[in-house]
């Protein structure tokens, strides 16, 4: 990676509001009107995926802090996930939200595309669920009404993520929660979708069965992501994808007894069968349990975390 050419890099142009914002970023970008590799400083790896890797790297002249996302172009034409990459890129970079992971831009060159990304310093959920086994009623809580607000955001805009799972979510400085990736996430702002995607043991019941979905998925994945910060896995998960298939379509699962009745309360209303019976999420944030429980974290109108 660092020895990357980065005279073979094409500049793409990028738009004002895809820079990083701080200022002397913003400066340096507005300054240079492209990004290629060589305006940043390459770091150590943060994590290795199917497509490529993410470094930590920084901007030369703001001294910026940023993840750089590295795809090679021959996996994704492979796979092909083109349209999934560029859907992707569409969507995150247009959403604020202290809790979704800031897509600041791209580029490409010949071999390779390269996402900007926000740095999650405490980085990845799904490694501290594994480390710990389960969270606490208050992490979780926290956790559950963080993601519920950037999902809220994400539906005020038409956003439906489809594939909140403990491995698409990063923790910042503060520990708090980040939605960092939106693969499977569609902008649909008046069709109910059929595609079958996401996770299998996070599917819901309309989605298994091939009917008609709309934002009331990620309704579905909140109450299953409760349960598995409480549990440590899943409630569906079974041996078998088809036993899997069957436990979702016949709602089968049970609660542990260190459980508590007010999380339990929140879980059975989230999974309900029938999407408009769910739980919204306004009703998410303003359950007993969350409100006995969550420590959100705070954010300033610039979208810093406060101390």
């Amino acid at each position: 990676m660092a020895s990357a050419n980065p005279g073979s890099s094409t500049k793409v142009p990028m738009k004002e509001s895809n820079k990083p914002e701080s200022s002397s970023a913003s400066n340096t970008a507005s300054k240079a009107g492209t990004w290629s590799l060589k305006n940043f400083d390459i770091g150590k790896p943060l994590g290795r995926g199917k497509f490529g890797s993410v470094y930590l790297a920084r901007e030369k002249q703001s001294k910026f802090i940023v993840a750089l996302k590295v795809l090679f172009k021959s996996q994704l034409v492979k796979s092909n996930v083109e349209h999934q990459l560029r859907r992707e890129i569409e969507i995150q970079s247009h959403l604020r939200h202290p809790h979704i992971l800031r897509l600041y831009g791209y580029f490409h060159d010949e071999t390779r595309v390269y996402l900007i990304l926000e740095y999650a310093p405490r980085g990845e959920m799904y490694k501290e669920l594994q480390k710990q086994g389960r969270f606490s009623e208050e992490t979780t809580a926290t956790y559950v009404a963080e993601l519920a607000d950037a999902l809220k955001y994400c539906h005020s805009k038409k956003v439906i993520h489809r594939d909140i799972k403990p491995e698409n979510l990063l923790m910042g400085l503060r520990g708090e929660l980040k939605i960092a990736d939106f693969g499977w996430s569609v902008h649909a702002p008046s069709s109910k979708r059929q595609t079958l995607c996401g996770t299998l043991d996070y599917l819901p019941p309309e989605m298994v069965e091939g009917r008609n979905h709309d934002e009331s998925v990620d309704l579905w994945t909140l109450g299953i992501l409760c349960y598995e910060f409480l549990v440590g896995k899943p409630p569906f998960e079974s041996a078998t994808n088809n036993e899997t298939y069957r436990r979702i379509t016949g709602l089968q699962y049970n609660f542990p007894s260190f459980v508590s009745e007010g999380a339990r309360d929140l879980i059975r209303r989230l999974l309900k069968l029938n999407p408009r019976h769910r739980m919204p999420l306004d009703d998410v944030l303003t359950h007993s349990w969350i409100k006995a429980n969550a420590k959100v974290h705070k954010f300033g109108p610039d979208g810093r975390p406060l101390d």
